[in-house]
């Protein structure tokens, strides 16, 4: 699909400086732009590539002054940052812009869904299953028994959702990810072996909630594992069975919560932090990446290491961690310095 420079602009609420009749089909880098093809300039230490960009047409700050003669079309905005990422996500709105059903697909008889929907080949919607409007389940999607999906969603190819789960509007679940699966949940038994605990409970998974490719999501063992508004998951996250997640937290990949923690509002944990169960963190809380979190947390703390501690003090403690070598050595010296003066 192409659009001019002139269209561009208007989407973006700029100004076109150059052709406004030139045409581009795909974003790129600018420096590694080409003929045809739309980019963006925002951070000043990328200026150099603006004059030998092959590009056709560059996004760039209204202030932007330029030294040199420049040959790209110019797109002026308030922000170049932010309107090219607004011009990403309508370019992800126009090529996710599939509608209707697939074949072969299984949509069980009492399984409803709304208007200006997609179904890819292979999917499946099970028993009850109710989806709202404008909802894209791309191919090899399971979608269990009683499962509720609301308006705007979108679960990309592979993704399996267990029955019972309940999706808010505007959900994004990539590739990969199970929401719903059994928790954790085993008891050793008297001849020393583990006897399943069946895990009854359910997701919920709030409004613009996005899921990221191979997560997994466990249903709770008896009521629900909670997933707030807003809440950004990663690749590869593990979330166990009756955790809750609060509004507009944002957790990186390959993080592990266990089993019933609850996580408050507007968290960011970093990649790779495993936090134990049965605990619960406040509030606007940071946790570092690769940190271990084994006991609660207040509101505002921002923690690091493992067993973590406050973000201050440990980096004092490293400071001295990664002296021990000379300190061992200025001790081992000393010893030798007493032993020679006996």
């Amino acid at each position: 699909m192409k659009f001019t420079a002139e269209q561009i602009a208007g989407i973006l609420e700029g100004s076109v400086e150059g052709n406004p009749e030139i045409e581009v089909s795909k974003l790129s880098k600018i420096e590694e732009g080409k003929q045809g093809s739309l980019t963006f300039l925002a951070n000043p230490k990328y200026t150099s590539y603006i004059y030998k960009t092959k590009a056709s047409v560059a996004i760039v700050n209204k202030d932007f002054q330029p030294e040199h003669k420049i040959d790209v079309t110019l797109i002026r905005v308030d922000d170049a940052y932010k309107a090219f990422s607004k011009l990403l996500e309508y370019y992800n709105l126009v090529k996710l812009n599939k509608t209707g059903v697939e074949e072969p697909v299984f949509v069980s008889e009492n399984a409803t869904y709304g208007n200006n929907i997609y179904l890819g080949a292979f999917a499946y919607l099970g028993n009850n299953v109710k989806i709202g409007d404008n909802v894209k389940i791309y191919p090899n999607v399971y979608i269990g028994d009683n499962c509720v999906i609301g308006d705007n969603c979108v679960i990309f190819q592979g993704a399996k959702i267990y029955s019972d789960s309940i999706l808010g509007d505007t959900v994004y679940v990539h590739s990969g990810a199970i929401i719903g699966a059994d928790g954790f949940g085993f008891a050793p038994n008297d001849s020393g072996e583990y006897s399943r605990i069946p895990q009854t409970g359910n997701v919920v998974i709030e409004d613009n909630v996005d899921v990221g490719a191979g997560t997994t999501i466990d249903r709770a063992t008896l009521g629900s594992t909670i997933i707030r508004k807003g809440v950004k998951l990663d690749n590869q996250i593990q979330i166990a069975h009756n955790v809750e997640i609060g509004e507009h937290t944002a957790i990186a990949a390959q993080t592990g919560i266990a089993g019933s923690t609850k996580i408050g509002k507007n968290c960011l944990i970093g990649g790779q932090v495993g936090i134990v169960g049965h605990i619960t963190i406040g509030d606007r809380v940071k946790i570092q990446a690769q940190s271990g979190i084994g006991r609660n947390l207040k509101d505002d703390e921002t923690v690091q290491g493992s067993p973590a501690l406050s973000y201050s003090d440990f980096n004092k403690s490293y400071v001295h961690f990664k002296n021990l070598p000379g300190l061992v050595q200025q001790i081992n010296n000393l010893e030798k310095q007493k032993s020679n003066d006996k």
